[in-house]
């Protein structure tokens, strides 16, 4: 299949799966829904991605084993919340400020599902890697590991901090949390690294810059962190300024002197 077909192919699923998301999501009032089919529908890419290319097959199989983990893992671990808690205040606020409109929210839904088969990008170029580099899949392997043991680690501190009925209202700063305000979304940023050595080799391995590009981008600009942090400011207020003021917002680094005696 061609790398343009298994685009396409890819999209079209999407649409499909995000249409029934959207349903879902109608009839649940809980967009949170999103995030779970869009880590579905990465993850499946990849496997996909990896079934149709002609690449190299242990390329092709490494690619499925590492796209397939992560997107499972993510997948996993959003449903736990999206089926366990209330809707996300993210989509709480956009609810709020569309008035529950269905028509725009199926048209937030279906970017999503491009979304899904932009991300497949970088899948796409590996697949198309006629070349096995055992040294490069190691670093692929070293690159994914980090990142997704990382943001896995990220997750269970936060996740043990809000399970503290005596955290309500604060911000978590155990572990990782401690050095970024979102190192959930710095391994998430990182894992993506795993694909650009993959490709190195393919005849279209450029195209495997877009998924660390974009994916910062999204995180820092667009949908991860502005509408955490305005989110976290409406709930914690002065508390989460300070944590502003104190912890770098992406990179992890050390907390400034004032953070240390808080």
């Amino acid at each position: 299949m061609s790398t343009s077909h298994t685009f396409l192919a890819i999209w079209l699923a999407a649409a499909w799966m995000m249409a029934a998301g959207w349903a879902w999501q109608w009839r649940k009032n809980n967009a949170g829904i999103v995030d779970v089919l869009w880590s579905i529908g990465v993850g499946g890419a990849a496997v996909w991605a990896a079934l149709a290319g002609s690449g190299a097959g242990a390329t092709r199989a490494v690619l499925a084993i590492l796209g397939g983990l992560w997107g499972g893992r993510l997948a996993l671990h959003l449903w736990r919340r999206v089926r366990g808690e209330a809707e996300d205040g993210r989509y709480r606020a956009l609810r709020a400020h569309w008035h529950g409109h269905q028509g725009k929210f199926f048209a937030f839904f279906q970017f999503q599902a491009f979304l899904v088969a932009l991300f497949a990008v970088p899948f796409v170029a590996v697949a198309a890697n006629p070349a096995t580099h055992v040294g490069w899949i190691g670093v692929a392997i070293a690159v994914w590991l980090v990142g997704v043991v990382g943001e896995s680690m990220a997750d269970r501190q936060l996740a043990h901090f809000r399970a503290q009925p005596a955290n309500r209202g604060k911000t978590c700063r155990d572990g990782f949390w401690r050095y970024s305000r979102h190192p959930n979304y710095f391994f998430e940023w990182l894992h993506w690294f795993a694909y650009v050595a993959l490709a190195v080799g393919s005849p279209v391995g450029w195209l495997a810059w877009s998924g660390p590009l974009v994916m910062f981008l999204f995180l820092r600009f667009v949908s991860g962190v502005p509408y955490t942090e305005t989110q976290a400011l409406r709930s914690r207020g002065d508390e989460y300024r300070r944590y502003q003021r104190d912890t770098p917002m992406f990179f992890p680094w050390f907390p400034s002197r004032h953070s240390e005696d808080t």
